[in-house]
């Protein structure tokens, strides 16, 4: 049969597009490494991400955006009352309403992020399964877009501060760099948290649990300098006690900051982060199997 009988006409394989760009997926090797190429390759989505998590969060919800305010305003209340006016719990000389509320700003962008992050892969199975990308855009986008809550919420903050009669010093300066240990801290047990919840769901459950023994380990109701040395610089192993402490440091003037805890706190943070990215990315290759 020729092909005019039918009006079939074989096609011919055209040559590829050299000005076309190719994406080249190879296995990857036996050393993990962190995929910093592909990440900014793959940086429109990490932004798309965050915007869905943000339109999702405040999705036909009643107050908005107002959430991110009410969750640290209605737990300094409680811990106002029960632990500053009933408990009499000292404050180092200032108000405990914005004693607790400093503390609970990192505290809530910590425990949001790594409670998101755990998550963040199992609630993206499609995701995860059918496209190709480096998965670690997923934890991580889970922990950033919680730095919108951290803003709103810290614009209350001020508002208290003015309330008080407390003017901010120099040292207001240095509150970013607890915020990007706060970070760091957040996206190491995020890594953690994510992979291992893919192969064992049990972390869904443990996650919450860890994070309410973590919140009273960590000087949030009561101030560090109530712990005598050395255990204050041993409580430096927590490294949210030197995030918690470093913003009271440097927005309220209150206590003193300790180097050796602080040292400490940063090289545990690091840490995580080294270490559960590391693994993060030898048991990447697997998700689309476990999950």
């Amino acid at each position: 049969m020729s092909t005019t009988d039918t009006g079939w006409t074989p096609s011919r394989r055209s040559d590829p597009d050299p000005l076309e760009p190719v994406l080249h997926i190879r296995p990857s090797s036996g050393r993990a490494r962190f995929p910093f190429r592909e990440l900014w390759e793959y940086r429109q989505l990490f932004y798309f991400l965050i915007w869905r998590d943000l339109k999702v969060r405040y999705r036909q919800t009643y107050l908005g955006a107002a959430w991110a305010v009410l969750q640290p305003l209605l737990a300094m209340v409680i811990f106002s009352l029960f632990f500053g006016h009933l408990a009499k719990i000292p404050s180092d000389g200032v108000p405990y309403p914005i004693f607790s509320y400093v503390a609970l700003l990192p505290w809530m962008f910590v425990a949001n992020g790594v409670s998101s992050a755990a998550n963040s892969l199992v609630n993206n199975t499609n995701l995860v399964t059918k496209v190709y990308f480096p998965r670690v855009v997923i934890p991580m986008s889970s922990v950033i877009v919680g730095l919108v809550d951290f803003g709103i919420a810290f614009c209350l903050l001020f508002v208290m501060m003015f309330y008080y009669h407390i003017v901010p010093s120099a040292r207001s300066l240095g509150a970013p760099a607890f915020l990007l240990l706060a970070i760091i801290l957040s996206l190491g047990l995020g890594f953690w948290f994510a992979a291992l919840n893919v192969k064992y769901r049990d972390i869904r459950h443990i996650v919450p649990f860890f994070t309410q023994l973590w919140l009273f380990a960590t000087p949030i109701v009561y101030p560090s300098s109530l712990l005598p040395e050395p255990w204050r610089t041993v409580f430096g192993l927590n490294p949210m006690t030197s995030v918690v402490e470093g913003f009271r440091w440097c927005l309220l003037g209150t206590g003193s900051l300790s180097l050796a805890m602080l040292a400490i706190s940063i090289a545990v943070a690091v840490a995580l982060l080294v270490s559960g990215a590391l693994y993060f990315r030898r048991v990447e290759k697997t998700f689309a199997d476990v999950i």
